[in-house]
């Protein structure tokens, strides 16, 4: 049986004014931004050459993004089989917000927690991941 949750993929919380944020992050505790937030780098326990990633990023207050959620942030969470995720948390009975949406990085699903909380849960692709964050350092 797959891992559900592998560890923490992003941190996204609402900001009066993100640019401002990522400034002071970079600034004051050297976080190196980009138009999306910040990227942090980790590797595998059970696999040292392969990397992870972790997204920190301020949204704007006004963003829907977290909706139906009310809250100030969401986080996402890595997972090793999405589709397989998928299927237990409806057995599970689990708000489910939409479809699974597949890119070249990953796949994305949002769920609501007990206390309607919006979840993220990505299944990565580490390389190709990779790729996009360095393009992003250059």
């Amino acid at each position: 049986m797959p891992k559900r949750v592998t560890s923490i993929g992003g941190i996204f919380f609402k900001s009066q004014n993100p640019d401002t944020v990522k400034e002071w992050y970079s600034k004051h505790l050297g976080l190196e931004t980009d138009q999306y937030g910040s990227n942090f780098e980790w590797r595998h326990s059970d696999d040292p050459n392969k990397k992870g990633f972790t997204q920190w990023s301020p949204f704007s207050d006004k963003t829907t993004y977290f909706e139906p959620s009310k809250r100030e942030f969401m986080i996402n969470y890595r997972v090793e089989n999405l589709e397989w995720l998928v299927g237990e948390l409806r057995k599970e009975g689990v708000t489910i917000c939409d479809e699974i949406e597949a890119f070249e990085y990953g796949k994305f699903v949002h769920i609501l927690d007990c206390e309607g909380n919006k979840i993220e849960l990505w299944e990565p692709v580490d390389t190709f991941y990779d790729t996009i964050v360095e393009g992003r350092t250059k």
